[in-house]
């Protein structure tokens, strides 16, 4: 197929406190979208960022690349020139290349592919065939929702599922996304299996995957949680709300029953370990790739404090 040209990409570095505002100026300028990313992506200069709740909103990179993307018409050296009046800035050295139409869809999904997690379990896309039909395949279609199998804390929790569920356990997975875990651990062998979300694209998701891979799993918004406990408690987040939750996921999880812990970087764990350490033996269970780590606890009853 033959693919027209139908946009132009603008690309220029800016420092960190003027990124957003030349966002804004150029969208107003009649760009269609303006993608900010760190400017030494790829290099020693790389500059790792995880935007979670608690650790402030003004956390940028030290420079921006800053790519707006135009209609294939449009003028869009003028539409940079009319930002930066606007906004009062000099003009940037810059830099534009054509951007070809395409399938979009089929793009997307050209970026996820089988995933072998562990000894007998796949994450399959649910447009690729499964390369083991006789494995354990987990069916995935994420939708508008997080988790494909391919992050290094996705991959942390489910090979502890893989390695580490007990038989016929009842497991909650709290944060489900597109509700990976929640589906693993129903195929591994899981009795009951409850997944939560606070995002309600990600509980249809989860429904519809689960739907697909003919698993009995209830997925639901928080509201929806009665009182129950389960015999293990999945959490794939991030640091700080680990640690805020850390009363109501402990809550959660029957005497005796386990807790896993995911989205934590290594450099965190201790702090979120401490976190739970009244309810639980709980430290790192495995660290993963680009410094994640996932955290492993039994519960037991509170020690004195």
């Amino acid at each position: 197929m033959t693919l027209t040209l139908t946009y132009i990409a603008l690309r220029f570095d800016a420092d960190a406190g003027t990124a957003d505002a030349w966002s804004d100026a150029l969208l107003a300028a009649g760009a269609l979208a303006v993608d900010i990313a760190d400017a030494g992506a790829g290099t020693a200069d790389e500059t790792p960022l995880y935007g979670e709740p608690g650790v402030g909103a003004d956390v940028r990179w030290p420079t921006a690349r800053v790519t707006a993307l135009f209609p294939a018409e449009a003028d869009a050296a003028r539409a940079l020139a009319e930002a930066g009046a606007a906004l009062g800035f000099s003009l940037p050295p810059h830099e534009t290349r054509d951007v070809a139409d395409q399938d979009w869809v089929r793009a997307t999904q050209a970026q996820f592919a089988p995933l072998h997690i562990h000894d007998r379990l796949w994450i399959v896309p649910s447009w690729c065939a499964a390369p083991e039909p006789s494995a354990i395949n987990v069916t995935l279609d994420p939708g508008l929702a997080f988790g494909t199998g391919s992050h290094p804390t996705t991959r942390l929790c489910l090979e502890w599922l893989v390695r580490e569920l007990p038989r016929a356990a009842s497991v909650l997975d709290y944060g489900c996304g597109s509700g990976i875990l929640a589906i693993a651990a129903a195929k591994l062998g899981a009795s009951r299996v409850v997944g939560v979300d606070v995002d309600p694209h990600a509980v249809g998701a989860a429904q519809a995957n689960a739907a697909a891979n003919g698993v009995a799993a209830a997925f639901m918004l928080p509201d929806g949680l009665g009182v129950e406990a389960f015999d293990v408690v999945v959490a794939n987040i991030l640091a700080n709300p680990l640690r805020l939750l850390a009363p109501a996921l402990a809550a959660r999880v029957c005497p005796g029953g386990r807790i896993v812990l995911s989205g934590v970087l290594a450099d965190q764990a201790a702090g979120v370990a401490a976190a739970y350490a009244p309810w639980f033996i709980i430290d790192v269970w495995k660290s993963g790739d680009e410094g994640w780590a996932a955290l492993a606890g039994t519960r037991v009853r509170p020690s004195p404090r």
